[in-house]
């Protein structure tokens, strides 16, 4: 990723010149660093581009400068009502139109917007965001889709920006350990390996480290876990990193990410067409890794538990079969339905052993669950379920400031009626019909009284084929600025 710096006044030299400018200002004006003719030209070139100055939008110019050509760089506020995101979003705009422009370094300036640190910060962090690749495998790339853009110089932040930047920087490292683990292909990151890119990632920070393997999974009884896995030469390990930040002897906050390291639907095998994506099936473990990254190298004042529990989905002679029937670790049994739907039940397992082992106030497990939460909204938006509108509502805000955004989803009885078994406690899947609410619900049976709880269904959003503000097409690192956001807002004093 970029270097990101501040300073008082534009340096010299070469650099490319980024001016943020609001609905309402006169452009003119935002030019009065730049002499006649260049502010001239500048805003001819905005209306032949038609810029009017929407969120992130750009327009670009050529001008004389002393001795020099310099790039010019318009880029939008948009108007007075701000949107989610602003500023992580003006700094992923200039980076996405300057990473592979021959341009090697950029300078943003602030100056006249009167700003706060912590906006200056976030478009810094935006646009670092949004210079991440995975290029690790590319052995040819093109001269033009070659990254030159290698550093931000942020002019005319306030005081305290660099320190707000301190933040931003920690959650940068956890994005990028995020992004690292999901682009990963299935035969480099799987269950043990997994493990050890976090021990070598974050086990140094002052996170300390618990693995369970199969033998410690089965003498625990974790027969949901087990059964998703018994189908693959890679056996399933559940990771537990733990960060005490806070009190002593306060609850932690407790996070579970779904790491299935590839998912070929096991048994119920899914379609040829597309299985490949499949290695990002472990996006929700993948965002809890990120999110130890990041509140250990910002040393945050909270206690915090990390786990990922993570398995291969695989079809051989010893796969767990539709119509088996498999005893939870929580002492409920279960009817397998479809083998496709093992999300639920590596969750299941490892929410029983958090409560058991790290008795939370709130827990918040992430999972790419089901495609009926894509269906349902695409991918803009998470969806949400929780027990507690409070733990709700902290996480719908952290996620609207974050650009992380989730929306909340209705539960109840009825659904929960859906997952009944004829045999067993419960099935693992039922109808299509409301596949994402009832595969909460079957989440819910596992929540023991008085725990504040949340899933996060991140099926549309941990992936994409389209470039982001602050992705490229690929591992968007969903989840982490706004698991962040959600502790630093509501669990750190």
């Amino acid at each position: 990723m970029i270097k990101v710096s501040f300073a008082a006044k534009r340096p010299t030299g070469a650099f490319a010149l980024a001016i943020p400018v609001r609905g309402e200002d006169m452009l003119q004006d935002r030019l009065g660093g730049l002499d006649e003719a260049a502010r001239n030209l500048a805003v001819r070139a905005a209306d032949a581009q038609r810029f009017e100055r929407e969120t992130a939008a750009v327009a670009e110019a050529f001008v004389d400068e002393g001795d020099a050509v310099r790039r010019l760089v318009l880029i939008g506020l948009g108007g007075a009502q701000a949107d989610d995101a602003l500023y992580e979003r003006v700094g992923g705009a200039l980076t996405a139109r300057l990473l592979t422009s021959g341009e090697t370094k950029a300078v943003i300036d602030l100056d006249g917007l009167k700003l706060s640190a912590r906006d200056a910060a976030r478009i810094g962090f935006g646009a670092a965001a949004r210079s991440w690749r995975h290029d690790h495998y590319r052995t040819k790339l093109g001269r033009k889709h070659k990254p030159t853009l290698a550093e931000l110089v942020i002019v005319g932040a306030p005081d305290g920006a660099e320190q707000a930047w301190a933040h931003e920087a920690a959650v940068l490292e956890g994005l990028s350990l995020t992004r690292n683990l999901v682009s990963e292909p299935p035969n480099i990151v799987y269950p043990e390996s997994f493990v050890a890119r976090c021990r070598e990632a974050i086990e140094g920070d002052g996170v300390s480290f618990e693995v369970l393997d199969e033998k410690a999974m089965a003498k625990l009884g974790m027969g949901a876990l087990l059964g998703v896995g018994q189908g693959s030469a890679r056996p399933p390990r559940l990771l537990v990193m733990r960060w005490n930040g806070g009190k002593s002897g306060a609850k932690p906050v407790v996070f579970i990410g779904k790491g299935i390291t590839f998912d070929t639907g096991g048994i119920s095998i899914k379609p040829a067409l597309g299985m490949e994506s499949m290695k990002w099936d472990m996006g929700g473990a993948g965002a809890v890794a990120g999110l130890m990254k990041a509140v250990a190298t910002r040393k945050a004042k909270a206690n915090v538990i990390g786990i990922c529990v993570l398995a291969e989905n695989m079809p051989d002679g010893n796969a767990q079969r539709p119509g088996d029937i498999v005893t939870s670790m929580s002492g409920q049994t279960i009817e397998v339905i479809n083998t496709d739907a093992e999300g639920r039940l590596v969750l299941a397992d490892a929410m029983t052993w958090a409560q058991r082992n790290a008795k939370p106030e709130v827990m918040v497990d992430l999972a790419t669950l089901t495609g009926a939460m894509v269906i349902s909204l695409g991918h803009e938006y998470g969806g949400m379920f929780s027990n507690d509108d409070g733990l709700a509502e902290g996480l719908f805000a952290a996620g609207k400031a974050s650009g992380d955004k989730l929306w909340r989803m209705p539960m109840g009885e009825a659904y929960d009626k859906i997952m009944d078994s004829p045999i067993a406690d419960m099935k693992n899947s039922a109808a299509r019909e409301g596949g994402s609410i009832t595969a909460a619900c079957f989440l819910g049976r596992f929540v023991e009284e008085g725990v504040k709880w949340a899933h996060l269904d991140i099926a549309g959003m941990v992936w994409s084929d389209k470039a982001g503000h602050l992705y490229d097409k690929g591992a968007t690192g969903y989840g982490v600025a706004l698991l962040d956001r959600y502790l630093a807002d509501n669990h750190e004093g």
